[in-house]
């Protein structure tokens, strides 16, 4: 064979070594890239909760408008997320809510508000008190003391301690259709009952403890 054609021989070769190469990489990929979708794990099943749908103020009276369906993954739904379904039109705030974040149990006036509270034998029991002004300076999470002010019959009004160190669970802002302005409280039984006595006869106020 001459020099030519075994160089001609060699380079057709070589030209067909490099396209079996290639042919051989393009079919790996091509099983790869088949592959991949039967490797690739589910996503995870999500859950559908209630939001905010906007940044909600302390005591605001929830409409359809303030409230979003948003699916979030299973693991990070928070305990007592709320779901659609449930009623929560009309029902009041206990503290400001961001815009996206889940409604809870805790996060509305209602018996949800002593979930956090429900191994300390808690009941909430609303309050209602004499000056409006003071709940502006009140948050959920507060504690407070409750004084009842009374009059005497030798001397100036007195006022007296009916509620100790109870935490605030909700401070709703003041209605203009009543008198005063309500803080719901988490109280031990008997102290329920000593608010309930004072209320029908003394005004009551509350300091707010370190």
């Amino acid at each position: 064979m001459s020099t030519d054609l075994r160089r001609a021989a060699g380079e057709l070769g070589r030209a067909v070594s490099r396209r079996r190469w290639l042919l051989a990489g393009g079919l790996a990929a091509a099983a790869v890239a088949t592959a991949l979708p039967t490797l690739a794990p589910s996503p995870a099943p999500g859950t559908t909760v209630l939001t905010a749908a906007r940044d909600l103020t302390a005591g605001t009276a929830l409409t359809a408008a303030d409230v979003n369906r948003v699916e979030l993954p299973s693991g990070l739904v928070p305990a007592g997320a709320l779901s659609p379904g449930e009623a929560v039109e009309g029902r009041l705030t206990a503290g400001a809510v961001r815009a996206g974040e889940p409604l809870t149990d805790v996060r509305l006036v209602g018996p949800g508000l002593l979930a956090l509270h429900a191994d300390d034998g808690l009941v909430a029991v609303p309050v209602r008190l004499a000056d409006p002004a003071s709940t502006a300076l009140v948050r959920p999470g507060d504690r407070v003391d409750v004084l009842a002010a009374g009059s005497s019959p030798d001397g100036p009004p007195v006022a007296s301690v009916v509620a100790a160190a109870v935490r605030v669970l909700a401070a709703p802002p003041p209605s203009e259709d009543l008198d005063g302005s309500l803080l719901v409280l988490a109280t031990p039984s008997a102290t329920a009952v000593r608010l309930a006595g004072a209320a029908a006869s003394s005004l009551l106020s509350v300091v707010v403890l370190p």
